[in-house]
């Protein structure tokens, strides 16, 4: 069995040589641990290893879980990747530092609202539905326009775009179309990618990499 360490190992190595391929800097890409399911005592074994970013897609969970981590461990941040609902918004804004889930106005006003009382102001990911799945969230791709500039207009930083492919097809074509839009909308950040095809993704532009699999599991 291999140790928390050498996973986080393999992955940033992974990371690394598609960066390479691309010439890119490794460094420019953030490696995000999704811990959704994960016990407490399997995400402390990844902070000692030195990761220090998580994902968390519910936030029942991530509620019940993370305020005694974070409380023993101030240096480790936590990011929403799942889909959030509006009337969760004053717990996301107080537990998050990131949010890549941001995919509607009605959201975006209930989460500037909450930060506006808490002075805490998360950065957001826009999330894009690039497949234009209906039962996926995200915003359709003919209005991330007017949402990135509802967030270029907000208190809260925009962190960039975020999207999710659909299962069972090649991602490339996907990722390839979100840095599109992004390049056409002025925006630097892209969260994409997973432990199937980030390394794919780093190679078409990914700044953040969400991998859960790889990095808890042998």
């Amino acid at each position: 069995m291999s140790s928390a360490a050498e996973r986080l190992t393999q992955v940033r190595e992974g990371i690394a040589q598609a960066a390479v391929v691309a010439k890119r800097n490794p460094a420019d890409v953030q490696l995000i641990a999704v811990s959704k399911g994960r016990m407490a005592e399997e995400i402390e074994a990844l902070i000692a290893a030195g990761q220090r970013d998580f994902g968390e897609n519910r936030m029942q969970e991530a509620m019940a879980k993370w305020p005694p981590l974070l409380t023993e461990y101030p240096g480790a941040r936590l990011h929403c990747i799942g889909r959030l609902q509006s009337n969760k918004a004053a717990d996301a804004v107080k537990l998050f530092e990131v949010i890549h889930s941001l995919d509607r106005s009605s959201l975006l006003d209930a989460l500037v609202k909450e930060a506006e009382k808490a002075a805490r102001f998360p950065a957001v990911y826009v999330q894009v539905n690039i497949g234009e799945e209906e039962q996926k969230g995200g915003c359709p791709i003919a209005e991330v326009g007017a949402l990135v500039e509802a967030v270029r207009s907000s208190p809260l930083p925009l962190a960039g775009l975020m999207a999710i492919p659909p299962l069972g097809v090649e991602p490339a074509p996907y990722f390839a179309l979100l840095a599109k839009i992004a390049s056409q909308h002025g925006v630097a950040g892209l969260s994409m990618g997973m432990s199937g095809d980030f390394k794919a993704a780093v190679m078409l532009g990914a700044t953040a990499v969400r991998v859960g699999t790889l990095l808890f599991e042998d």
